[in-house]
């Protein structure tokens, strides 16, 4: 296969003009964020908000040019809008187009059925989320993810961190998406559950340096131009915080609920509760806490250390009027595992951290298998 480089995409997307300036969208610098991986090529052009929803067209255009490179097996590119003053949002598409309001103004929802034409064919969409980065969230999402399907359902896996993607190490996966038809991208596999991450497409010691429109644009895409097929459930591993990746998932996205992850210890829970009380902003159910390296048992002497305290998780479930899910120790196998690509649940399927997650993911399926959540409306989002 060809290598692909910048200077073709770049030569290509010369051959494509702004229709209103008269020149290629290269020379007048809309072209950004340009990724090459294994000749699957994505890039963001910019553009004026006001002009957005007039501009497909012209991201159709640029993604037939650099198709024609021989040795290109995908293109997508995104259209971004930022304004003068430097404040990105994402300039709307022509499906969901809406007025722009004034700064600080009730912001209106694109219509239902827009928002569920990004994920036919799932039925739950969960997202596992934390306050704060360094609790084990990603491990979590994971093994919660082969925990049900573990359990016979069908499980997808979307990594949502743009910025620290760690599903392809954790997964054990190293390949990439392919496609048809140049447009959709089929989900890499493995232990059974699809996956799709920004990881795949970008090297891993290279940094995805995009603002928060490109962010926002990618979360759609790999979303609606995936095929995802049938799957009974949806795991969403969110970045940490409460930033656009999340505003992204909950306004275009129909969630059935949020599962948040904590470790014990008052800073960690501070920042939980931030996430959790997000989510109910916005009308998302929170199915509930999670308590992460719990504990910590000696694999020498098996005596207990409650390295973080113990039970903070718990604690703050009652307070606030949540179920709590479980907890699951900090141990070396969990984290020897997760590192080696073949996590605790597939690689010990017996063993009590596999167990514990299986637990978990009994409870979280209980919450949302038994009804038509992923049928759900997104909700309005309100700035004030």
């Amino acid at each position: 296969m060809a290598r692909v480089t910048e200077d073709q995409i770049l030569a290509a997307l010369k051959a494509v003009e702004d229709p209103d300036k008269g020149q290629d969208i290269v020379s007048l610098g809309m072209v950004s964020g340009l990724v090459v991986k294994d000749g699957n090529v994505g890039f963001a052009i910019e553009v004026d908000p006001k002009r957005g929803p007039q501009l497909e067209p012209l991201r159709q255009a640029a993604e037939k040019a650099v198709d024609t490179i021989p040795g290109v097996l995908s293109v997508t590119a995104v259209l971004t809008a930022h304004n003068p003053g430097g404040q990105g949002q994402q300039a709307p598409q022509p499906a969901q187009a809406q007025a722009q309001a004034p700064a600080g103004a009730p912001q209106s929802r694109p219509a239902q059925n827009t928002q569920k034409t990004l994920v036919p064919g799932i039925k739950s969409i969960i997202a596992v989320a934390s306050g704060k980065g360094g609790v084990g969230k990603s491990t979590t999402a994971i093994n919660l993810a082969l925990a049900l399907k573990a359990s016979g359902l069908t499980v997808g896996i979307l990594d949502a961190d743009i910025y620290g993607p760690s599903l392809p190490r954790m997964m054990g996966i190293s390949g990439r998406p392919t496609t048809d038809d140049g447009k959709i991208l089929k989900p890499l596999e493995r232990f059974g559950v699809k996956c799709m991450s920004i990881g795949f497409l970008v090297p891993e010691d290279t940094p995805t340096i995009w603002r928060g429109p490109m962010v926002m644009s990618a979360l759609e895409q790999m979303l609606r131009d995936v095929l995802w097929g049938e799957l009974d459930v949806l795991v969403v591993d969110m970045p940490p915080g409460t930033g656009d990746a999340q505003l992204t998932m909950s306004q275009r996205v129909p969630l059935a609920g949020a599962v948040i992850v904590s470790t014990p210890q008052d800073i960690a829970l501070l920042d939980a509760r931030k996430g959790l009380n997000m989510f109910r902003k916005v009308d998302v159910p929170v199915l509930g806490i999670i308590e992460n390296m719990s504990y910590f048992l000696c694999p020498s002497c098996g005596e207990r250390s409650d390295i973080f305290g113990h039970g903070g998780a718990r604690d703050e479930a009652e307070r606030i009027g949540v179920d709590f899910l479980g907890e699951v120790p900090l141990h070396m196998d969990i984290r020897e595992t997760s590192d080696a690509g073949n996590p605790i649940v597939v690689s010990a399927p017996d063993s009590a951290h596999s167990v514990a997650y299986k637990a978990i993911a009994e409870k979280v399926w209980s919450k949302i298998g038994s009804g038509d959540t992923g049928s759900r409306a997104a909700p309005n989002i309100v700035f004030n």
